[in-house]
C-alpha cells in the first residue's frame, strides 16, 4: 500500500465518518439528533462489512459444514434444552465456528485483548449451538468499574488481574428469540468457566511485575453493543442480582475507523510517527490501534476528540463470589466464590424464561438455519435476517 500524504489522508478519514452518518464540526463528531438502535446499526454497518471482507475468506469455504451446527426452529425443544460449554481450543472446527458466528453480530467482534478464554455453548440434545461468549483482558481505565469497585491505584494494578471482560457474548438464532442471550449471561459466571481460567494461568507471572497471583477470577465485566441492553435486565441466581450496570462508557473508541481507512492510516503511522514510550516487556511498535488512530490525527491536524464516536454502551459488571469486591479491593484474600453450576444456572434459566417464552412466541419454530448464511450458494436467497446484538 502507498503512503498517503496528510492532506489525503485527513481528507479521507472525513469522508469514511460521513458516509457513516457522522457529520464533523470543528473537531468534534456530532450524533445524528435523537439516535435510535437502527442509527447504531447503521453506523458500524460499514466497519462490520470490513470485518468480512478480512475474515470471510478463511472462513467462506467451510460455511456448508459450519452451518449445521445452527438450527432450524423445529429441532428446537425447549423442555429438552440442555446446555454445555465448551472451551474453544486454537486450530479446531470450534475456533472455525467461534469465528463465523462473531461475524454475525452488529457490531465488529475484536479477537480480544491479552489473556483469552473463548467458549462455545450447544445444546446437548440437539447437537446445535445455542451461543457463544468470549473472555478477554479488560481495558485499565474505565471509571464506571473502578469507582464501584472503590479500590485505589495500587489494588488496581495489583488485582486488575482477576477481572475478565466479555468482549462478545450472546445467542444464536432461533435460540436468540427464545431469550438465550440471558442464558449465555449466566453460563459466563459458572463454576465452569472459572475453573477455565483457574487450570490456563495457574502458576503464570505477571507481563510487566514478573509476579504470580492465585488463579481467581473474580469479577466479568462487559457493555452492551447498542446503547442500553436488555439481556442482563433482572438476571437473578438464588435472589442474587448479579449482572449490574454501573454506568456508561464515554462514547470512544477504533471502529468507525475500522471500514477501510485504517488501513491507511496504520501505514502512514508505521512511516511518519513513533510508538509512545512503554515497558520493554510489551514488545516493540504501536500499543494498540487507539495509540495508532491517535498518532494520526495528531500528525495530520486532526482534534484527537474524533475517537469519540458517541455511542455510549451500559457497562455491566458480575461479583463471582460474596467477597468478590473486598477481594479486589485487597481487604480480603480469597472471594468466596459462588456455587454456580451449568447445570444448576441452566435449570434457572428454563423455569424463569424459556419455557413461558416459548408459549408466547413460537414463530421460534420457523426459523431455518439458511437463513443465518453469509454467502448465499444461489442468486436470490436472501442474506440473514437478523444480527446478533
Amino acid at each position: 500500500m502507498s503512503i498517503p500524504t496528510p492532506e489525503n489522508l485527513k481528507k479521507d478519514i472525513i469522508k469514511a465518518l460521513k458516509i457513516q452518518g457522522y457529520s464533523v464540526k470543528r473537531g468534534v463528531i456530532q450524533m445524528p439528533e435523537n439516535a435510535t438502535k437502527e442509527d447504531y446499526r447503521r453506523m458500524n454497518q460499514l466497519a462490520v462489512q470490513k470485518k468480512l471482507e478480512v475474515s470471510g475468506p478463511g472462513i467462506k469455504r467451510h460455511e456448508d459444514r459450519l452451518i449445521n451446527y445452527i438450527a432450524n426452529g423445529s429441532e428446537v425443544v425447549p423442555e429438552k434444552i440442555l446446555p454445555k460449554i465448551v472451551l474453544v481450543r486454537p486450530g479446531t472446527d470450534y475456533e472455525l465456528l467461534f469465528r463465523y458466528a462473531s461475524l454475525h453480530w452488529s457490531i465488529p467482534v475484536s479477537s480480544g485483548y491479552g489473556r483469552r478464554l473463548r467458549f462455545l455453548v450447544f445444546d446437548q440434545y440437539n447437537k446445535k449451538l445455542i451461543g457463544l461468549f468470549g473472555l478477554g483482558d479488560p481495558v485499565f481505565a474505565l471509571s464506571a468499574r473502578d469507582n464501584w469497585i472503590g479500590w485505589d491505584m495500587e489494588a488496581k494494578k495489583r488485582n486488575l488481574y482477576h477481572i475478565m471482560d466479555a468482549y462478545v457474548l450472546g445467542a444464536v438464532p432461533p435460540y436468540s428469540s427464545l431469550l438465550c442471550g440471558k442464558l449465555i449471561a449466566m453460563l459466563a459466571c459458572s463454576n465452569e468457566v472459572r475453573s477455565a481460567f483457574r487450570k490456563k494461568y495457574a502458576g503464570s507471572k505477571s507481563l510487566i511485575r514478573q509476579e504470580s497471583r492465585k488463579p481467581y477470577l473474580a469479577l466479568l465485566t462487559t457493555t452492551s453493543a447498542l446503547g442500553r441492553s436488555s439481556i442482563y435486565n433482572r438476571i437473578r441466581v438464588n435472589g442474587y442480582s448479579y449482572w449490574t450496570s454501573v454506568g456508561f462508557t464515554q462514547g470512544s473508541g477504533e471502529f468507525h475507523f475500522s471500514n477501510g481507512v485504517y488501513e491507511q492510516i496504520r501505514a502512514y503511522v508505521e512511516e511518519y510517527c513513533k510508538p509512545s514510550a512503554k515497558n520493554a516487556a510489551w514488545g516493540n511498535g504501536f500499543r494498540n490501534k487507539r495509540e495508532v488512530i491517535r498518532k494520526c490525527l495528531a500528525s495530520v491536524g486532526l482534534s484527537a476528540d474524533l475517537i469519540y464516536h458517541g455511542i455510549r454502551r451500559e457497562i455491566f459488571i458480575a461479583p463471582l463470589g460474596k467477597d468478590a469486591l473486598r477481594f479486589l479491593r485487597g481487604e480480603v484474600s480469597r472471594p468466596c466464590f459462588f456455587d454456580w453450576s451449568v447445570a444448576d444456572l441452566s435449570q434457572q434459566f428454563i423455569e424463569r424464561w424459556l419455557l413461558s417464552r416459548a408459549q408466547r412466541f413460537p414463530q421460534y419454530k420457523d426459523y431455518s438455519r439458511e437463513e443465518y448464511r453469509l454467502w448465499p450458494r444461489k442468486q436470490g436467497i436472501n442474506k440473514p435476517k437478523g444480527r446478533n446484538t
